[in-house]
């Protein structure tokens, strides 16, 4: 294992628990949205608005703004974006119109857009020997935030209230700021130029990848609007529903690091393929099993499988970037990734609503399908290992 030379074990650690940070927030919100449309008497086409913000802001974040951290700004990309998400979760504490939540959301839906590619160019170039790994890791700190906010809403909202939830999340992220101060994203050898997202959409290698993400947000997309409501329609009490949902982040806390560095020593395509192979299996079983408890096994499987997705295709996308363009890269694939769960969000409430549980798993089963037997013909070199890189210095 190689030594560290650009940021200390330290900072590194301090930038895992930002991560985690900022996604306690998103899961906050997230179980909070019920409550919000409650609180202020919001239609669900409403709060549907208000989650579709932090998409749309996302995706245009990352899309339009990673490559900067490629040119040197990520130091105060993170600083930028980490009080981008304060003000939108201080304001919030003070929202009381759609208009303002719906704004609110999407600024902190661009923060975050702003922060994370930043956070994993540094990541990988800081130790790319051993990048899988702390991909792995960066992922397992971004779920373990994740099923955190819910906990944290809950009993703050149970006792002090809705908006004082909002407070706590400020203090929060007030308290990690510190933790990007004085952290250093070095600038790309040969900078990305202003048409670096088109000269990465053109390579083979980042096509497949693409496909990868697309393939594994169809699933996000999906479980986000359907898996509550496909559950109580399986006669789920709301108990059931959301240890479900929480159980299913639980493997990637876990596996993810060590799936990281499988994907780095067995070649990044060939551990997605096989993990999002079985999750393509595990989502057309959903669409036959009418018995809650048969349903926990194929969802235990497909939540294992994720634990290896999402570092396989993070450093996927880092190799076929290359190290002058890792941010623009993550950038990229992060904002495909939104776009494609915004629109799997859509069209999921109207399939299920169309052709019912089957129709809706098996149609989503099939379009990733397609899109792995496209990851894996554009694949090319990503599906072997990578030859270790050569350290100057």
């Amino acid at each position: 294992m190689s030594t560290s030379t650009i940021i200390s074990k330290h900072q590194l650690t301090g930038l895992y628990i930002l991560t985690a940070i900022l996604m306690v927030g998103y899961g906050a919100i997230f179980s909070l949205l019920a409550e919000i449309r409650d609180s202020f008497g919001f239609s669900a086409t409403g709060v549907g608005f208000i989650g579709a913000a932090a998409f749309v802001s996302g995706f245009i974040a990352q899309l339009g703004l990673s490559r900067y951290a490629d040119l040197g700004y990520g130091s105060l990309m993170m600083k930028v974006g980490l009080l981008f998400c304060i003000a939108a979760t201080a304001w919030m504490v003070f929202a009381d119109s759609l208009p303002e939540w719906i704004a609110s959301r999407a600024a902190l839906g661009f923060g975050a857009g702003i922060v994370r590619p930043a956070i994993r160019r540094l990541v990988f170039i800081d130790n790319p020997t051993n990048a899988g790994y702390a991909l792995g890791v960066l992922a397992a700190y971004e779920t373990a935030g994740f099923l955190i906010g819910p906990a944290i809403a809950a009993f703050v909202n149970t006792w002090f209230g809705l908006s004082e939830t909002f407070v706590v999340l400020t203090i929060l992220l007030v308290v990690v700021f510190p933790l990007v101060i004085g952290v250093q994203v070095p600038a790309a050898k040969i900078p990305p130029g202003k048409t670096i997202v088109l000269e990465l959409i053109k390579l083979p290698a980042m096509q497949s990848c693409l496909a990868m993400g697309a393939a594994f947000w169809i699933t996000i997309g999906v479980f986000e609007v359907i898996w509550a409501i496909f559950l109580s329609d399986l006669g789920a009490t709301q108990i059931f529903i959301g240890l479900s949902m929480s159980f299913f982040g639980l493997p990637m806390i876990f596996i993810s690091p060590r799936a990281g560095a499988l994907a780095q020593r067995r070649g990044p395509l060939r551990v997605a393929i096989l993990s999002i192979g079985v999750a393509i299996l595990c989502m057309f079983s959903y669409g036959f099993i009418d018995n809650l408890w048969v349903i926990c096994i194929p969802l235990c499987i497909h939540a294992i499988t994720d634990a290896f997705t999402m570092p396989a295709t993070q450093f996927a996308v880092a190799r076929a970037s290359g190290e002058d363009a890792i941010a623009s890269g993550q950038g990229l694939f992060g904002a495909v990734g939104m776009l494609v769960a915004a629109v799997t969000a859509s069209a999921g409430g109207w399939l299920y609503d169309l052709s019912g549980a089957s129709g809706l798993w098996w149609i989503s089963a099939s379009a990733m399908m397609v899109l792995m037997l496209i990851a894996w013909w554009r694949g090319g070199d990503l599906r072997q290992p990578p030859r270790t890189p050569h350290r100057t210095g």
